[in-house]
């Protein structure tokens, strides 16, 4: 399995928060049957400032520290970006870090706020678009104006989103209104991939093959190895080393 999004860089987030948790993330996922992981630590302007340079280097040293550990997985980089109208300038200087490419249009992991869909929200993605981007979002269920009018779903499928959705969301940790919204996207085929979003080990682990199970059984196994193997080991090729 491919597991796309992932906070397992240390102390750079809100993720991992050193290098012994890191490697504790690596061996858990790698004992569930995930064989590549992208890190996505946030860019998040005023809050987590960081950049492309760091992240190729912080994750050239965890490779490293995972081989010394045995650990077999196949490491990449990329970033969870929080949408923010002071990325424009991120975006024209070529700063940020695309979670893959396909078809020769880059691919952006665009963080929603979690408490609401921002103002403007549609003309920024339109603007990403004429870049040569499309945004993937992540865990759309979580967010709290899509909770109460999942009208946004649509919106953002019809400006040319793709989605992603968070492993737990479907097992019911995020909550019974989540679950509800991951459940109905995966039925109406509106989901292009699943992911763990893991930051710990014990607040959210980076699991996967329990909801893959799941998954199976709710739309069938051709469509569950489509979102956690086929479709984000084709966005996330050209970010391996293979």
């Amino acid at each position: 399995m491919f597991d796309i999004h992932s906070h397992i860089l240390p102390n750079i987030d809100d993720g991992a928060k050193d290098l012994s948790e890191s490697l504790a993330l690596l061996k858990m996922a790698q004992n569930d049957g995930i064989t590549h992981m992208v890190a996505t630590p946030h860019i998040h302007i005023g809050r987590f400032n960081n950049s492309a340079k760091n992240l190729y280097s912080d994750i050239d040293v965890l490779k490293q520290e995972a081989l010394n550990a045995g650990i077999n997985l196949k490491l990449a980089v990329a970033a969870e970006v929080r949408l923010d109208i002071e990325l424009m300038g991120l975006v024209m200087a070529g700063q940020l870090p695309f979670i893959g490419k396909v078809d020769s249009v880059n691919y952006l992991l665009l963080e929603l706020p979690h408490s609401h869909v921002p103002q403007g929200y549609d003309k920024f993605i339109n603007w990403l678009a004429k870049q040569n981007i499309k945004a993937i979002i992540p865990h759309p269920e979580r967010n709290r104006d899509i909770q109460s009018n999942p009208f946004y779903i649509e919106r953002l499928k019809q400006l040319g989103c793709d989605f992603q959705l968070t492993a737990s969301s479907i097992e019911g940790a995020w909550g019974d209104t989540a679950k509800a919204i991951s459940l109905d996207m995966l039925q109406k085929g509106l989901v292009s991939y699943v992911a763990s979003d893991a930051h710990s080990v014990k607040r959210r682990p980076p699991l996967l093959s329990n909801t893959k199970k799941l998954v199976s059984d709710l739309i069938g196994d051709f469509e569950a190895q489509n979102l956690f193997i086929n479709n984000p080991k084709r966005l996330t090729e050209c970010l391996f080393d293979e």
